[in-house]
């Protein structure tokens, strides 16, 4: 077997490796979140399901509107909700607030911590955004349609696109995965922009004010040292009550308790603060939260004149395009102008043919992009839902196309894959990761003369048992002395 390559391994200094081998650290970081992402994902996956054969099937579709338009909560509290509206201002704030750790570690101790690293994934990002939003555009401004929608596709949803490579079978190298998630992270970004400055309804200062001083007293705790959930929990849900009532979308308070957390590890420390507190909330975020979000977001009616419509009406065609289309065009276009003029270098094992699939990945636009279509067309409930069905007719179209591209390369991913994980000399590092370590060669150069050894060990019983003689000799000196080259000096 050949030795490991070195992480990377440019024909030139001037040249940078893109998806290239990833650090030991952050491929582990990786691994784990994307690992519980893929869990959620097919909760999430068997959510939508449920949402949607709840809502189709004539003996129980009427229960559902019922159940979704149930109100409970305090009302003197200004939070008498809906339970449709609990799952979208209230999960998804934990679904936001696991986002904003990860935007912040990945500012300061991850991939965007570099800003060299950091162009290609963050321009992708942006022209995967930017492209569906103009295709939403311009389908809308040729059609007639409502331009308010042009947020709806311009959204990833990770924990979808990682259900779907789980139900394909497909293996994506940890690079591959790394660049989809820094994608997600900086679609995240966005998006929690996007919903501040465009979905923010009147401002109530009080309750702004009030907001604000919990985020302020947060802070002085945890730069204080202060510890225990006793604490922040109550703390957190107070500042989410406020700004919810505030007229600011609650969710944004999710993000900015998020980004308060440290994800910087001091002496001593395994995990930092907010790599902790990520692993608690993750599960919570990724298995039940968006999942009963989806549960009463995504059942929406797709009988064949439901469907239709999705076609036939600018503002869910221009949903439809902007996810398949856009997102795929406006990633492949955005990553490979930035590879050209940054001088990044594609990864010799993989090809062009790679991102364009994972391109069309980015098309899964699920959890975000249903909270943004509820929030763009709020006064026009039947349109809210043909929008929700583009949302997920789009996402499926984008989810078959990709999956089609992946499995064309499934056999190389794997190989790529196993050549990740691969550990012979068993240290739990990878063998990848030691090519220039000389006591990874000299492990391996023992494990490999014990081998040897056992194998000229069963050749002597093997032709001792055969009882027959080799030419020129014994069959046991015959067993002894094939292997005498292969012996250590």
């Amino acid at each position: 077997m050949a030795a490991p390559r070195p992480p990377h391994s440019p024909d030139s200094p001037s040249r940078r490796a893109f998806l290239g081998l990833l650090s030991l650290p952050e491929r582990r970081y990786v691994a784990d979140a994307l690992r519980t992402e893929t869990v959620g994902g097919i909760v999430l996956l068997a959510a939508a399901v449920a949402a949607l054969l709840w809502a189709n099937i004539p003996a129980v579709s009427a229960s559902y509107d019922t159940v979704r338009d149930l109100h409970f909560g305090p009302a003197a509290l200004g939070l008498d909700l809906s339970l449709q509206h609990w799952a979208a201002d209230g999960l998804l704030a934990i679904f936001f607030f696991v986002a904003g750790i990860e935007l912040k570690r990945e500012l300061v101790a991850g991939d965007l911590s570099d800003p060299k690293a950091a162009a290609l994934p963050v321009i992708a990002a942006v022209c995967g955004m930017a492209v569906p939003a103009l295709v939403y555009t311009a389908v809308n401004t040729a059609g007639g349609g409502s331009l308010g929608g042009w947020a709806v596709p311009t959204a990833t949803d990770i924990a979808f696109a990682l259900a779907v490579l789980a139900v394909l079978g497909t293996s994506l190298p940890s690079a591959l995965r790394a660049f989809l998630l820094t994608l997600a992270v900086v679609d995240d970004l966005f998006a929690i922009l996007i919903i501040a400055v465009f979905f923010t309804g009147d401002i109530r200062l009080p309750q702004l004010a009030g907001a604000l001083a919990g985020l302020a007293l947060m802070w002085i705790l945890l730069r204080t040292g202060v510890r225990g959930w006793y604490v922040y929990v109550p703390l957190a849900i107070a500042v989410w009550a406020l700004m919810y009532n505030s007229g600011v979308h609650a969710t944004i308070a999710g993000v900015a308790m998020g980004l308060m957390l440290r994800c910087t590890r001091r002496e001593g420390e395994e995990h930092s603060p907010g790599e902790h507190v990520e692993h608690l909330v993750r599960p919570l975020s990724a298995g039940v939260a968006v999942p009963l979000f989806a549960l009463f977001s995504a059942g929406v009616p797709l009988s064949g004149g439901a469907l239709a419509e999705v076609f036939a009406r600018p503002e869910p065609l221009g949903v439809v395009l902007g996810l398949v289309v856009g997102k795929t065009a406006g990633v492949f276009g955005g990553t490979w102008l930035a590879a050209r003029f940054t001088r990044a270098e594609l990864n010799k094992d993989l090809a062009w043919p790679d991102v364009l699939a994972v391109s069309g990945l980015a098309g899964i636009g699920f959890t975000v992009s249903l909270l943004i279509g509820e929030l763009a067309f709020a006064d026009d409930p039947v349109l809210a839902e043909e929008v929700k069905a583009a949302v997920l007719v789009g996402s499926l179209i984008a989810a078959v196309l990709a999956g089609v591209l992946l499995k064309l390369r499934d056999r190389t991913y794997r190989a790529l894959t196993e050549a990740e994980e691969r550990d012979e000399d068993h240290d739990g590092i990878p063998d990848i990761y030691e090519a220039g370590n000389p006591q990874y060669h000299l492990r391996m150069a023992r494990i490999h003369e014990d081998k040897a050894a056992e194998h000229r060990r069963l050749a002597r019983a093997a032709a001792a048992a055969a009882g027959s003689e080799a030419p020129g000799g014994t069959a046991e000196g015959a067993a002894g002395s094939s292997g005498a080259g292969d012996r250590p000096a």
